[in-house]
């Protein structure tokens, strides 16, 4: 899929503020006993084809009025997942992983 620049411009920006993971980190953090949230901003109908397990779903547009109400704390560790990388890193959380 091809994004619009202004689209890429603002996910860019938003890379500079999260740390982005690989499964790996996940695995290393579940192994190690860290605790998060992990969260899948894919659309309704691709999380109902699949997902991860263990994570919850807030797609992007209902996580930004939703969020608050699920994590009220903001420097709580969540690792966010969708399917290229773009919609996960715009949320606006300070510990905020995307995978």
């Amino acid at each position: 899929m091809q994004h619009n620049p202004g689209f890429l411009k603002l996910t860019e920006e938003a890379r500079k503020r999260i740390k982005e993971c690989t499964v790996g980190d996940i695995q290393a953090k579940l192994t190690q006993g860290i605790q998060f949230h992990f969260i899948d901003v894919r659309e309704d109908h691709e999380f109902l084809i699949d997902h991860a397990a263990g994570a919850c779903h807030l797609s992007k547009g209902i996580i930004e009025r939703d969020i608050e109400s699920v994590i009220p704390e903001k420097n709580t560790l969540i690792i966010l997942y969708c399917g290229g990388g773009y919609r996960s890193v715009l949320v606006g959380y300070v510990a905020v992983n995307g995978l």
